[in-house]
């Protein structure tokens, strides 16, 4: 085990956050949003995050990923201290070993599909980018549309996109914030599954914000957050229930 600023991190964890306090804003209208957050996730395991509107997760993730810094606290991802680095050192490490889905799919409307999956590795000074992105997006199942512009795509055919980028550079961790929230039932589903299976045969560690408890069951392990705090976590009923799609 390692210390990092006076505190433990344990070999093989992908994600230790000690202390971890966060406000935003200023004078009367500063609110308090992560309070004294205290969190290890193994590499290799699902994690998720369950909680009303409001209670932090979104915000936790931010910290976790390095877009948003803490007040305090220390974090620590793929042994990595964020803390300690500056937003150029900061951008070069997630762009290697964080891979981020968001709800709203934030391609870059003016680049092809193709194009958006290999922006992470031509910045991470991948060869072949092109052509890695290219299997990338058979991955996903849209090889057929790798020169369609974002506007061109259907929702879930553009979160295809953005999984297929996250995944690309073989980041050590996926962070997942309701990847399903703009997509309808089906094609959410076809996108949990595309996620699941990512995680399961890749061995990346993912962290997954939802609202939906029966997704959050397929995780190894489900945590709950309110007002900013994680409280006592709840072991999942099933665990890595993956199934692949055609």
């Amino acid at each position: 085990m390692n210390d990092i600023s006076g505190q433990q991190v344990l070999a093989g964890e992908a994600v230790t956050l000690g202390g971890v306090n966060l406000s935003l804003g200023r004078g009367a209208a500063r609110v308090h949003i992560l309070r004294d957050i205290d969190l290890h996730i193994g590499r290799g395991e699902a994690v998720a995050l369950l909680g009303p509107s409001g209670s932090g997760k979104s915000t936790l993730l931010m910290v976790m990923t390095g877009l948003e810094r803490p007040d305090g606290g220390l974090v620590v991802v793929a042994g990595q201290d964020l803390v300690a680095l500056d937003e150029d050192r900061l951008a070069r490490f997630r762009g290697k070993n964080i891979g981020i889905v968001f709800q709203a799919f934030h391609l870059i409307p003016t680049m092809t599909a193709i194009e958006n999956v290999a922006v992470p590795l031509e910045l991470a000074g991948i060869r072949d980018a092109q052509a890695k992105a290219e299997r990338e997006l058979a991955t996903v199942g849209l090889a057929q549309r790798a020169r369609h512009y974002p506007a061109e795509l259907s929702g879930g055919e553009q979160q295809r996109v953005a999984l297929a980028r996250a995944l690309a550079p073989d980041p050590a961790i996926i962070v997942a914030d309701e990847p399903t929230g703009n997509l309808d039932e089906a094609t959410g589903r076809d996108i949990i599954e595309l996620l699941f299976r990512g995680h399961s045969q890749r061995g990346t560690t993912l962290v997954l914000v939802t609202h939906d408890a029966a997704l959050a069951a397929r995780c190894n392990r489900v945590l709950h957050m309110r007002s900013g705090r994680i409280e006592e976590p709840a072991r999942a009923a099933n665990r890595n229930g993956v199934s692949d799609i055609a």
